[in-house]
């Protein structure tokens, strides 16, 4: 496969899954708003420093309140990680392979890219209306996903679209749990262990993940939430299993045996990741703390998606 016709199909994914992502970002706080107690102001400032955006939000505004952060995670053009900004560069990357692709995922994804840029007024939006808008991003985003499941054919092209899917997946399932860190919580420390769970329990919803969580564990603690979307191997969301579904789509490209060991620079950032999280359990992750557990796993996939680059999309022409 031409490593342009690949690196398009690994960002068109990466760019939809961020896409979905940010929306979800968004209802970890109105998943807060309609469960914290009256006299607790809700806060959006977190949202933006767990997906570094913060530095970018602060060019251009002056305070994160509610309708400045949904506006530049959502439809600012000048946020290069915007819902609408990740959707233009998906669907760039989607013409430009118009013949790889199926048709009915050119049309989906046409579909998420026009509803959103005719959004018209979107400041008048009341709440629920804002809520149904990062639903409907959301459920498109999983159309799309079985779209592609229902019509590839699973060659490389459909390996390459797995990898994008699940490392940005894994990337932002993490910062998920990282707006717990920058999230502040009242001095008075009786308040402060009930809304602890009100807030994990809405990150928990806002990953689709709090009813098999609940099938899972009888407790809401923070570790067992931890032990779930950190290194549960099954939950589709879970970064372990992100990870290794990345995995073994980046053997199956080059056709090296997993049992084999690793072939290349970027199987070999992968592997030891998975290696790392495997033989990890929840009470490493809070002993070595927990937000710096979480940086250093952004850190190692920022590695990977580095070495996915130089393996398979920086290739320079053979000189005769």
């Amino acid at each position: 496969m031409l490593s342009r016709v690949a690196n398009s199909i690994y960002w068109m994914n990466r760019y939809i899954e961020r896409a979905e992502n940010y929306a979800r970002f968004m209802s970890v706080n109105f998943n807060l708003a309609l469960d914290l107690p009256p006299n607790v102001v809700p806060q959006w400032e977190p949202l933006l420093i767990a997906t570094a955006n913060n530095f970018g939000f602060y060019e251009h505004y002056q305070e994160a309140t509610r309708d400045n952060v949904i506006e530049y995670m959502t439809f600012d053009k000048r946020n290069p990680s915007s819902i609408v900004s990740s959707l233009n560069f998906a669907r760039e990357n989607a013409r430009t392979v118009r013949e790889t692709i199926s048709r009915e995922m050119w049309e989906k994804l046409n579909e998420l890219y026009h509803m959103v840029q005719g959004t018209g007024n979107h400041a008048d939006w009341s709440l629920g209306q804002t809520q149904d808008f990062f639903t409907e991003i959301s459920y498109g985003a999983q159309l799309f996903y079985g779209i592609i499941d229902a019509t590839i054919t699973r060659n490389e092209a459909w390996h390459f679209a797995r990898v994008g899917r699940f490392t940005e997946r894994a990337d932002k399932t993490t910062r998920f749990l990282d707006v717990k860190y920058f999230t502040l919580l009242p001095a008075d420390g009786s308040a402060s262990t009930t809304l602890d769970l009100v807030i994990w329990a809405a990150v928990l919803k806002s990953v689709s993940a709090y009813n098999m969580f609940r099938q899972q564990y009888r407790s809401l603690t923070p570790a067992n939430i931890v032990e779930f979307l950190l290194l549960d191997k099954l939950f589709p969301r879970a970064a372990a299993h992100c990870i290794r579904q990345a995995e073994l789509s980046l053997y199956e490209i080059s056709g090296t045996l997993v049992s084999q060991g690793f072939g290349n620079s970027a199987e070999r950032a992968i592997s030891k990741l998975r290696s790392d999280l495997e033989f990890t359990v929840v009470d490493d992750v809070f002993k070595s703390g927990l937000h710096e557990f979480l940086d250093n796993f952004q850190t190692q996939t920022n590695e990977i998606g580095t070495e996915i680059y130089k393996t398979y999309f920086d290739l320079k022409a053979v000189e005769a």
